[in-house]
């Protein structure tokens, strides 16, 4: 498993997953960059993610739908604020209906990815997401982000290996 560690914070409200790969910084921003590979593991296996529209830069859109293992349909979105090859990405991170409108229900989080070379060959990659509230961060870790979270980026292995000679 490459979670290294996780770290959660009630009085910032944060959420904070590290995680190494023994691959560039480069070759770790392109498992955001790419569509195909992103989709690859944005989501836990059971919840895999096809990534509809990629817009990665400040001002863009990232698109996406998670189906569950009873096909139901969980759509969402990014809004980002910056992106900066190869090291960092922030975007707004919510939920959406089918149409792609913010859902009023679900709160967003802004999410931080810190992407850096950790050496001996290895990249780590920090994700942080900061919520409004306690409210928010318990809503939505009480519906399994973090257990979903760290799914997600225990498949990064490999999409690393599957993609290595691109």
């Amino acid at each position: 498993m490459t979670v290294t560690d996780v770290t959660t914070d009630r009085v910032s409200h944060t959420l904070a997953l590290t995680a190494e790969y023994r691959a560039s910084t480069e070759r770790v921003w392109q498992l955001w960059a790419d569509p195909r590979q992103l989709e690859r593991w944005w989501g836990p296996p059971t919840f895999p993610a096809t990534v509809v529209d990629h817009r990665l830069e400040a001002g863009g859109r990232v698109t996406y739908v998670m189906t569950g293992p009873e096909g139901e349909r969980f759509h969402g979105f990014w809004d980002v604020v910056a992106a900066e090859p190869p090291t960092g990405l922030e975007f707004t991170d919510g939920f959406a209906d089918a149409e792609g409108a913010p859902s009023a229900d679900l709160p967003t989080t802004r999410t931080r990815v810190e992407i850096a070379d950790a050496g001996d060959g290895l990249t780590r990659m920090v994700i942080r997401s900061s919520f409004a509230s306690t409210e928010a961060m318990d809503q939505l870790l009480g519906m399994g982000m973090l257990q979903g979270l760290r799914e997600a980026v225990g498949q990064i292995d490999d999409v690393l290996l599957a993609t290595a000679d691109r």
